[in-house]
């Protein structure tokens, strides 16, 4: 509610100035970023979204995003909310917001949402991909968008052991040292491991994850790819809740945000673009 003077009477007049939510789809590159929570003492990618949002809103603003990623991990399908009182159409949020914004992130779509919509917590699920490049060599192009793995691996033992971690079970032997999460409990939708000529992808759906929970997955998978580990391994990790029994958690580079599933009332596109080619559908492992 403001309080303004009438042009015509010199009048005082209370206008009330209703608040608009709307979410937004977010691309970056997370290599230069201390991830996308903001932090005091880096850039983080949250800090650039909310300052370029609220130079087109004229007010300044927060924004709320569907999972914080860390230092160093990309994102193609992140979600996020914001409230304003600004009036701008859909189209003038989307390129008013890229105007402000450095070139490693991007909005992809805008769209109005309902009061009750929460970027956290309306989503029902949770996408990721991992990618390894698997070769002798590194790539200096690549070098800060995948995990480099020098050992050949094998990805039907990567498969194999990917299934002993669908369905719902306690992660802890998964998750850092620094998880602040109450609950340890998630469950695994599906678990996907594809290799594409030299490089793997590793897809992940999820209700919800904990603190460096895909990053581990993927280095159990590459012990277990590697030789170093036999598959059932992993459900001897997952079974003792122990984090020190998984043992290398993977790099960041090669972790994406590739999605957030909401209800479908809400209307929102499904994911972003998937980096790589890989391999979506049926779930190639039962839940146990």
């Amino acid at each position: 509610m403001a309080v303004v003077v009438t042009a015509r009477t010199g009048m005082y007049a209370m206008v009330i100035t209703m608040m608009r939510r709307f979410a937004m789809g977010v691309e970056y590159d997370g290599t230069a970023y201390c991830g996308w929570q903001r932090q005091p003492h880096a850039p983080s990618v949250q800090a650039l979204v909310e300052k370029a949002v609220s130079r087109v809103a004229d007010h300044a603003l927060q924004v709320v995003c569907a999972g914080r990623t860390d230092t160093g991990v990309h994102a193609t399908g992140q979600v996020i909310h914001f409230e304003t009182r600004a009036d701008r159409t859909n189209r003038s949020w989307l390129l008013g917001t890229n105007a402000n914004l450095p070139r490693d992130i991007r909005s992809q779509w805008v769209l109005p949402a309902e009061t009750g919509f929460h970027a956290r917590f309306s989503a029902l699920a949770r996408s990721y991909r991992y990618i390894i490049l698997n070769q002798s060599v590194g790539s200096a192009l690549w070098r800060d968008r995948v995990c480099w793995e020098h050992r050949q691996l094998d990805e039907h033992r990567m498969q194999q052991g990917a299934c002993y971690l669908v369905g719902e079970h306690d992660f802890t032997s998964f998750r850092s040292l620094a998880c602040q999460a109450k609950n340890p409990v998630r469950t695994i939708e599906n678990l996907r491991v594809t290799r594409n000529g030299k490089y793997l992808t590793i897809d992940v759906v999820a209700n919800a994850f904990l603190h460096h929970m895909v990053r581990t997955i993927a280095g159990v998978l590459i012990a277990v790819g590697s030789g170093e580990k036999k598959p059932d391994w992993i459900q001897e990790v997952l079974e003792c809740r122990d984090r020190k029994k998984s043992g290398v958690t993977a790099p960041a580079s090669g972790l994406y945000l590739v999605g957030v599933r909401y209800p479908r009332e809400f209307g929102f596109p499904a994911g972003g673009d998937l980096p790589l080619p890989g391999q979506t559908g049926k779930n190639p492992c039962r839940a146990s």
